[in-house]
């Protein structure tokens, strides 16, 4: 039993590209990792590497520079950065480049152009603002405004918990554009790194993802033309809420990916591991603990492939999404408690793969909305 057999609903492509970021990540990730960890950050030449090798911003068409794949190989991607351990680490900088599809959705021509095809190659570092101190999953409570002043807007605020936010060239900025319109008031505006007034905060420190960066960022009186804004004004609520069914299902596949790899790395551990005369994987309490993983595992992948056929369709439903994010997650936190309990004390080590699973894993029940979000959402088509 592994992650890529009987996966109905991926092709050949979809194999062959499994296969590419497969090398892709123990040629240029696992041999860096540690390093990378320490610095909180990947070397920039990474991202190019990624590039290169054809695994960045993969739904974006032929014309923009992108390879024109299905959103199932951005999938593949999410399932493989969950199933290699340094992935783990490192993914949730990796994956941004899944916020190219707000500019595929409903940029300009012009923005197409001149963003996507650099964001491709690796070349630009993408962002998305929309946390704040005050503001997680209820978006609607953020704070940070962008007010007309000519031709411009002026942005005032700070957001936190930013993926990507220490190197990112260019960030997606959630703002009130009307503060008395409530949701159909916020606005998506695109802010350069460069621009005067943006400031990024020190790389926040976390539990897991060490190699993924993570910081706040200021905006003080940034002024960027009109022609920055994302789609059109007040409509930048409706275009997050369109794009989070995408996202859910890239934290399901990973929560699955993940999970595999818990399985897998623990089944060699406990068939190679001794205790009280006999290995591990001969007590019967062993047996009965990856037993139950591998009928989650059966379970779980059985739900996301139908799940990854309605993508196939051009199916993306909010309630699916929500599900598919809270029982994968939930499924994989089980997943990976009960395989660091197998390892006994050698899985509270960092230089075990179990243990840089077990911080990683932690954070899917929490980002992209957390379980209870998930329940709420599923609750309204009760």
């Amino acid at each position: 039993m592994s992650i890529d057999s009987h996966r109905t609903s991926y092709d050949e492509g979809h194999a062959l590209f499994r296969r590419v970021i497969r090398r892709f990540l123990n040629e240029h990730l696992v041999p860096n990792i540690e390093r990378w960890e320490e610095l909180g950050v990947p070397d920039r030449s990474f991202w190019r590497q990624a590039g290169a090798a054809g695994i960045l911003g993969v739904f974006v068409p032929e014309e923009y520079g992108g390879p024109g794949g299905d959103f199932l190989y951005r999938v593949l991607l999410a399932e493989e950065l969950g199933y290699c351990p340094a992935g783990s680490s490192v993914g949730g900088s990796l994956e941004i480049d899944q916020m190219a599809a707000y500019i595929l959705a409903v940029g300009t021509e012009e923005q197409k152009r001149k963003w996507l095809p650099a964001i491709v190659s690796g070349e630009v570092i993408l962002a998305i603002a929309m946390t704040e101190p005050n503001a997680g999953s209820d978006l609607q409570a953020i704070r940070t405004k962008a007010v007309h002043d000519g031709e411009d807007y002026i942005i005032n605020g700070t957001k936190t918990y930013i993926t990507s936010g220490a190197i990112a060239d260019l960030i997606l900025v959630a703002c009130k554009t009307d503060p008395t319109k409530g949701a159909a008031g916020i606005s998506m505006i695109m802010v350069e790194a460069d621009t005067v007034g943006f400031s990024r905060g020190k790389p926040l420190k976390k539990m897991g993802m060490k190699a993924s960066d993570t910081t706040e960022l200021f905006f003080v009186d940034v002024r960027v033309p009109r022609t920055n804004i994302l789609g059109e004004e007040g409509a930048g609520f409706k275009l997050m809420m369109s794009e989070l069914p995408k996202e859910r299902y890239n934290i399901a596949a990973r929560a699955l990916g993940t999970a595999y790899a818990a399985y897998e790395i623990t089944l060699g551990f406990v068939k190679d591991r001794t205790a009280f005369g006999k290995k591990i994987f001969d007590f019967q309490n062993t047996q009965f603990v990856l037993a139950d993983i591998k009928t989650d595992l059966a379970v779980g992948t059985a739900f996301f492939d139908s799940c990854l056929s309605e993508m196939a369709a051009g199916i993306f439903d909010n309630e699916r999404s929500a599900m598919a994010k809270l029982w994968l997650t939930e499924m994989e936190a089980r997943v990976v408690d009960q395989c660091v309990q197998l390892h006994g004390g050698a899985g509270y080590m960092d230089e075990y793969p179990i243990s840089k699973l077990y911080t990683a894993a932690r954070i899917h029940r929490i980002y992209g909305g957390t379980s209870e979000i998930m329940r709420m959402a599923i609750g309204r088509t009760l």
